[in-house]
């Protein structure tokens, strides 16, 4: 009887990553709470709650960027192999995480003071996770290319690696921000959530579509020639 090798598509991890992440970003509007107020001071205790509403709002678009980010990394990825496996689980063990420094955020932001600054470091630290992981798997795929799909090479792998990078150095810089301020750790959240929006990694492991150069006018003159003009290419 032949001996039946393992599926090394895609699929299972997508579809387990996908479960995963919609799961985190669920979680994050359970840490909005009711507020309590008496009579007709409802609207005030609700303001008073912006902290919640903008941290909830920061990491569902982070959230839902690193969903994009993942499918447009695994729609270049053929097959995948034990080691990033294993480097989606690290990916996915600081998506899973997020909403807890998400709550923390919330919380104590809006009463300053030191615990605002750890607050906003665990966030940060738990961002530069979830970074390392991205980056690592761009590493993973440059060492081995094989994994890639058609028309995708090392090189691309490798802009795509140098891309992802920003993500752990900003997010890495900003736990030294927290405990100087932690409102500017939001707005620096939000820069680098507009950076990796526009999806720079994908980008560069992006092959370039013939159809967008342009048509080549100059008349040949030595078709004969054709197999030597092809291996100069």
């Amino acid at each position: 009887m032949a001996r039946r090798l393992p599926s090394s598509t895609t699929h299972r991890l997508e579809a387990f990553s996908d479960g995963v992440i919609a799961i985190a970003i669920t979680l994050l509007v359970l840490e909005i709470s009711i507020p309590h107020a008496g009579p007709g001071g409802l609207w005030d205790a609700l303001i008073d709650q912006w902290p919640s509403y903008a941290a909830y709002l920061l990491s569902f678009v982070v959230i839902g960027i690193m969903w994009v980010s993942h499918h447009s990394m695994f729609e270049r990825i053929a097959t995948v192999d034990r080691r990033l496996l294993f480097l989606n689980l690290l990916l996915l063990l600081g998506i899973a995480f997020l909403p807890f420094p998400t709550a923390l955020l919330a919380q104590y932001v809006r009463e300053g003071g030191s615990n605002s600054h750890v607050a906003a470091a665990i966030y940060s630290a738990n961002m530069a996770i979830v970074g390392v992981a991205f980056w690592l798997m761009w590493v993973h795929l440059y060492q081995r290319p094989h994994l890639l799909v058609s028309g995708i090479d090392r090189s691309m792998a490798r802009g795509a690696m140098h891309k992802s990078l920003v993500g752990p150095i900003v997010y890495t810089l900003t736990i030294g921000l927290a405990f100087i301020s932690a409102v500017a750790c939001f707005v620096v959240y939000g820069l680098i959530a507009l950076y990796f929006a526009a999806g720079p990694s994908s980008k560069a492991a992006t092959p370039d579509d013939p159809s967008d150069k342009p048509p080549d006018d100059t008349p040949d003159d030595s078709p004969d020639d054709e197999t030597d003009v092809v291996q100069e290419f």
